[in-house]
């Protein structure tokens, strides 16, 4: 397969699963085993280009915030963000410093997917009935950062999965959830976008990086996660998760039979 549609494949992979609650980390990784490699700063860069689409979608309701700071309930909100973003950085560099590495393997990735799915339906099953409010509450938040954190420890996870379903666990509407979860991304993406940026630059070893490739890729991951943030918040507004449960479980199994074929468990 030529590298250019290899780099419009990987783009669309990422702008599709980053928001949705899906993983697209873990997507990533299964698509590496069957596509060309790409450099780990190639998967960095369109995964920054992603979250551009969400800082488009949301830009009117980030000026809301920051010209309504010096109003209780905007001040609130943004801190808020603030105590979400800081407790996923500290937890991220404290793994970062003890050397943590995201494993390659498919197994781990299936059995996230797998469970993750599954705790999907047991949440929707929980919230029968419920619209959930509208305030995200401190320990909303403190619970979503720590869920942010599980999931860049765990890929297969979803960070957007993770964060949403543990907002509407504790209460939280679906719309809220996935505004907050959304408007998290932005702050904690770009800092690990150039954390990773950074890394990658400094220990390249001579690797050659095609540029031209980046862009590419980022470029089609800007645009596919514009249309898909735009869809979720629509979609979310009468629908529940649990399509994205169904698909979790049937990945997760589909992977799993694929791994024990292949002799890997």
């Amino acid at each position: 397969m030529p590298d250019w549609i290899a780099a419009i494949t990987l783009g669309v992979i990422e702008g599709l699963t980053e928001f949705l609650p899906i993983s697209s980390t873990g997507h990533l990784l299964i698509a590496e085993h069957w596509l060309p490699h790409q450099t780990e700063l190639f998967n960095v860069v369109i995964q920054c280009g992603a979250v551009l689409a969400v800082l488009l979608v949301f830009a009117g309701r980030i000026k809301q915030l920051l010209a309504q700071w010096n109003e209780p309930a905007a001040r609130a909100y943004l801190l808020k963000l603030i105590l979400a973003f800081g407790l996923t950085g500290a937890g991220g560099l404290a793994l970062k410093k003890a050397g943590m590495v995201l494993p390659k393997e498919l197994a781990p990735i299936a059995w996230a997917t797998l469970i993750g799915g599954v705790i999907m339906f047991a949440i929707e099953f929980l919230r029968q009935g419920k619209t959930g409010g509208q305030e995200v509450t401190w320990l909303m938040a403190v619970a979503i950062g720590g869920a942010q954190l599980l999931a860049a420890a765990c890929p297969g996870t979803s960070r957007s999965g993770a964060t949403i379903m543990i907002a509407l666990a504790l209460g939280l509407s679906r719309v809220a959830a996935t505004e907050f979860t959304f408007l998290l991304s932005l702050p904690t993406m770009f800092a690990a976008g150039a954390w990773e940026i950074r890394h990658a630059l400094k220990h390249s070893n001579g690797e050659v990086q095609n540029w031209t490739l980046v862009f590419l890729g980022t470029l089609v991951a800007a645009l596919t996660a514009f249309a898909a943030v735009k869809w979720l918040l629509k979609f979310v507004q009468s629908h529940t998760f649990i399509g994205f449960a169904w698909y979790r479980v049937a990945l997760g199994i589909i992977l799993l039979v694929v791994i024990f074929r292949a002799g890997q468990i």
